[in-house]
């Protein structure tokens, strides 16, 4: 997992309540061993139509969001299953923040843990952010994650709070292997202790 402090780019608009798992990341999609290639399939239903090809009217199909690094989200994303694939996919598509004003637990734990930024805003906060995105040809925003703040297009500062321990995890490039490794001595000398090792 790569360390993330600032993420500086191009923000696209999803204005959906209750976006779940499955939606962002169909079941028939859900075979893969990998965490990568996920992206391809990411809201495949909304994205494709049955002949497999873009539907015109869906958000993230538009020029002006394509590459984009920051997701603004309405209420409640990634609720439903708890399925880590929704992290992957949303992180292999390309983005490295999400912000919403609420997340589903689960989706939320899961994306600190893949090294994707989930940062909770008030309502009125995201509603101003996604005002302030020029819907015709895109925007930039910036995420600092050591200051906790969000820089909106129109250069608005908007701070936020953030859970300290996925704080350090994602400022570190911490993932879960990586975060038991820095206790290896202290589990060595458990195990020398207690003969195990």
């Amino acid at each position: 997992m790569r360390p993330i402090s600032r993420v500086e780019g191009r923000v696209a608009v999803l204005d959906r309540p209750d976006v779940d798992t499955d939606q962002i990341i169909p079941k028939q999609f859900l075979k893969r061993i990998e965490r990568t290639g996920y992206g391809a399939f990411a809201f495949f239903d909304w994205r494709y139509d049955d002949d497999g090809n873009p539907r015109p009217g869906f958000e993230l199909n538009q020029p002006q969001f394509a590459g984009a690094k920051v997701l603004l989200a309405g209420r409640n994303f990634g609720c439903g299953s708890s399925r880590e694939h929704a992290a992957w996919a949303l992180q292999d598509y390309g983005f490295d923040v999400v912000i919403a004003p609420s997340f589903g637990d689960i989706f939320r734990s899961n994306a600190g843990k893949v090294g994707m930024v989930a940062i909770q805003l008030p309502e009125h906060d995201v509603k101003e952010l996604m005002e302030a995105v020029d819907l015709d040809r895109g925007s930039e925003v910036v995420v600092d994650l050591e200051a906790l703040t969000v820089t909106a297009p129109n250069g608005k500062v908007i701070p936020f709070s953030f859970d300290e321990a996925t704080r350090f995890r994602l400022l570190n490039g911490l993932d879960d292997i990586a975060l038991t490794l820095q206790h290896e001595d202290a589990i060595a000398a458990y195990e020398h202790a207690r003969g195990i090792a």
